[in-house]
């Protein structure tokens, strides 16, 4: 893939991919314009999701609209009890009040408010602080920018094209707060990853995302690997970033997993890397509600193995913390 080192319009307003966004980027170089509703066809999807990892929790944020419904997400698992929380509301036909996702160059502000939650994403101060509340979970936490991110145009067609930019292995400190119990969050072995989504979808639509974080014989890195929605077309959003810098790869990965069994590992591999995922927790997330139809198994873990940056300097992975997921959605 061609890398883009400018910004550039993602489409027109008539929700058209312009061609010269089709590439990769090291920053946030996108302005995602899509037209939304049924000036859009309906298709239109945007997001923000942060996922936290940190030796006590793991943590999912999201705040999403999908057109013709909104979602969001506040999502806990306690590492040493085994205990999940989650609040996930649903709206159908929602309002941009309840939701508010720019289209926009950073620094951005996003937030999701009903169903008894409210999220709250805001771009300062070198980094992005993260608040969100429930009756059952709350959060204030502060995701610190420091390095290169992975921005991917995935064009499938020219009215059919999604751009996400992914950003991991961001310090993070901060509290969560589950039932009463606060937790303090910080240290070497927290992270915070940004998976940001504006895009013009298909109906339906299967991907494998996986992340890891950490610092390895005194070098900090940052994997990001997908695949399966990209297949057919000119983009990956498969990257390694060493200590700041990212090296992004073309070509599909193989993945290898057996979802019947919460408790096996998850293999990728292809020229450049050959890891494993052993999970300490698997979630298991579904969504059915007439015209949208999800479920995500998501695992939890540590990674081994080696991957390879492009002048051929092979890094250990063994140690990051991290996580792999397949999805597959009807929306």
């Amino acid at each position: 893939m061609d890398e883009i080192t400018a910004p550039v319009d993602l489409g027109s307003v008539a929700g058209v991919l312009n061609p010269a966004a089709v590439g990769f980027a090291r920053s946030a170089l996108h302005r995602p314009l899509v037209p939304s509703g049924a000036k859009g066809g309906w298709r239109t999807k945007r997001w923000e999701y942060w996922g936290i990892l940190t030796p006590e929790l793991a943590v999912g944020l999201t705040i999403a609209h999908l057109d013709y419904a909104s979602t969001l997400q506040l999502y806990v698992f306690e590492r040493s009890t085994g205990k999940e929380t989650s609040l996930e509301p649903l709206k159908i036909l929602p309002s941009y009040a309840d939701v508010s996702l720019p289209d926009a160059l950073p620094p951005l502000t996003a937030f999701g408010a009903f169903g008894g939650a409210s999220l709250r994403f805001h771009d300062a101060d070198g980094g992005t602080r993260l608040q969100a509340s429930s009756s059952r979970i709350s959060a204030d936490l502060f995701a610190e920018a420091d390095g290169d991110v992975l921005g991917v145009v995935v064009p499938w067609s020219a009215s059919r094209y999604q751009y996400t930019l992914k950003d991991v292995a961001r310090r993070v400190s901060g509290t969560v707060t589950v039932d009463g119990r606060e937790y303090a969050v910080g240290g070497q072995e927290s992270f915070a990853v940004l998976d940001r989504g504006r895009g013009r979808w298909p109906y339906s639509q299967r991907w494998n995302w996986g992340v890891g974080s950490g610092t390895v014989d005194g070098t900090r890195l940052g994997l990001q690997i997908g695949g399966k929605w990209t297949a057919g077309t000119p983009a990956t959003e498969n990257a390694l970033i060493v200590d700041g810098q990212l090296h992004h790869y073309d070509g599909e990965l193989e993945f290898e997993y057996d979802l019947t069994d919460p408790a096996s590992t998850w293999r990728v591999h292809g020229p450049w890397i050959d890891a494993v995922l052993t999970p300490f927790h698997r979630r298991v997330a579904a969504t059915n509600a007439v015209v949208i139809s999800a479920r995500t198994w998501q695992a939890f873990g540590t990674w081994t193995g080696t991957a390879r940056t492009p002048d051929g300097t092979e890094y250990s992975l063994d140690g990051l913390g991290g996580w792999i997921e397949e999805a597959r959605n009807r929306w």
